[in-house]
């Protein structure tokens, strides 16, 4: 990474203009050389420059320059130094009124133009330091005041990639996280694809995110066709016959609770501005601003996988895994309640193990047990995505059908008692055959006033079922 200053030098005269050049690049400048044509407001409006030397072989025609220069809002604080060829007097006032910075007047000196250039480059950078300061503040408060609405990393890192990429102007912009495996990084949030999600990448192709996350340096290059940390990189490309589409690249590695967790990853290409030093700032900024954001919500998230789970065991049978009766309760009040707001049906099968006590007494408990996470395997099999499947008692399971009328209930529960008399349940040394008797319910119903007496209606069913004989269902 450099901190040498960025000088636009514009000129009419060739031989002049590749001498200067050549001088302020042996002073270590950075320097672009341009016409005063037209096109000269095409890099002027594309970077961030902390000084325009503007030189004119005719006076008249720098002036009018300069005055379109300065008449654009967004280079009137930029320092200029106009060289031209008006008399020191008459181009001195003319060119301050206008706005340059500094005029000077053939013959032209080496020594003063350089003396002149180090006095307005410490204004210069001066100026376009507050300038990005005023503009990182302003950002930050946009960007931690909308963190501040998520309450997930994922929103977060969304949020992140977006305000970034449009705040420096740039195409491609992504977080990355890193993984057990040193040689793969995974991408969460992508600014040019925002559906992107947990896609992994070989660092071997991204030699810079490696680095990063390697030394925990940032990792700036403006020069990707020409920096020796890409020759590999370019290499593959030129073997897979890749253009060099890349431009420049800014790797930010980012810490949480006190753990390397990922990069910050920018990139350029196109029409896009090549990323500097004042661009590293300010994303630098963004990312170690929202790092508290990010470990509070890694923390929440935590706490609600952590009530989830303990949910979870609180509406699950252990035995089966499936549903336990409180969470059927819990359900179908709700499905009661979007039935009758919207007029469709819901039903229940009440569900019955044949002669279980026999079973239990002839091939003991732990058999039983077997028999009955078996059966609610089966009827898991059979359930819509819509349905839910429970344990209500001991060899009792229910389940039950959003949007599905008598007619369906009965189709499901026929299809269930031929699926149970053609299992052998059991193991392999003792199989068992079992039959089940089912009860059916449904809403509407005049009986059905709430979830309660949707349930007891079912079971009067089974208690039919099963005085008609078992292995049949009712309703």
């Amino acid at each position: 990474m450099t901190s040498s200053a960025r000088i636009l030098f514009a000129h009419d005269d060739r031989a002049f203009g590749r001498t200067l050049t050549w001088l302020l690049t042996e002073h270590e400048y950075q320097v672009t050389s341009t016409g005063t044509g037209p096109g000269l407001f095409e890099p002027l409006g594309n970077e961030l420059w902390d000084l325009l030397v503007l030189e004119s072989a005719s006076g008249v025609d720098g002036l009018d320059l300069l005055g379109r220069i300065k008449s654009d809002e967004r280079f009137q604080d930029l320092p200029v130094l106009l060289l031209s060829t008006l008399p020191p007097e008459e181009g001195s006032v003319e060119a301050f009124g206008l706005g340059a910075a500094d005029f000077l007047a053939p013959p032209f000196r080496a020594r003063e133009i350089l003396a002149r250039i180090k006095a307005h480059l410490r204004a210069g950078r001066a100026l376009n330091r507050a300038r990005a300061e005023a503009r990182s503040r302003s950002e930050m408060v946009g960007i931690l005041r909308e963190i501040a609405s998520s309450l997930t990393p994922e929103e977060i890192y969304q949020i992140l990639v977006r305000r970034v990429a449009q705040g420096l102007g740039i195409s491609k912009c992504s977080i990355l996280l890193k993984t057990q495996d040193p040689t793969r990084a995974v991408v969460v949030a992508a600014f040019e694809n925002p559906v992107l999600r947990n896609l992994r990448v070989d660092l071997d192709r991204y030699p810079e995110i490696r680095r990063a996350l390697d030394t925990g340096e940032i990792v700036l290059s403006d020069a990707v066709d020409s920096d020796p940390l890409f020759s590999a990189t370019r290499e593959a490309w030129r073997e897979e016959g890749q253009a060099v589409e890349t431009t420049s690249t800014l790797a930010i590695p980012f810490t949480v609770g006190d753990e390397p967790l990922g990069v910050f990853y920018l990139r350029t290409s196109g029409e896009d501005t090549v990323l500097n030093q004042l661009d590293v700032q300010f994303a630098d900024q963004v990312i170690k601003s929202a790092v508290t954001s990010i470990e509070k919500a890694y923390q929440l998230k935590d706490v609600v996988e952590g009530h989830r789970q303990l949910r979870e065991l609180a509406d699950t049978d252990p035995l089966t895994g499936l549903a336990n009766r409180r969470a059927l309760e819990r359900r179908l009040l709700r499905d009661l309640e979007q039935a009758a707001k919207y007029s469709t049906v819901l039903s229940c099968l009440m569900i019955d193990v044949d002669h279980f006590k026999q079973t239990n007494d002839t091939f003991g408990h732990q058999m039983g047990d077997l028999i009955l996470s078996q059966l609610g395997r089966l009827l898991k099999r059979e359930q819509r995505a819509i349905d839910m499947v429970a344990r209500v008692g001991g060899e009792e399971f229910c389940i039950l059908l959003p949007l599905t009328g008598p007619n369906g209930a009965r189709i499901l529960a026929d299809r269930i008692q031929r699926r149970v008399n053609a299992e052998r349940f059991g193991d392999e040394h003792q199989p068992v055959q079992l039959t089940v008797s089912i009860g059916i319910a449904s809403f509407p119903d005049d009986r059905v006033r709430d979830g309660a007496t949707l349930l007891q209606l079912a079971d009067m069913h089974l208690l039919k079922a099963k005085s008609d004989g078992r292995n049949r269902s009712r309703d």
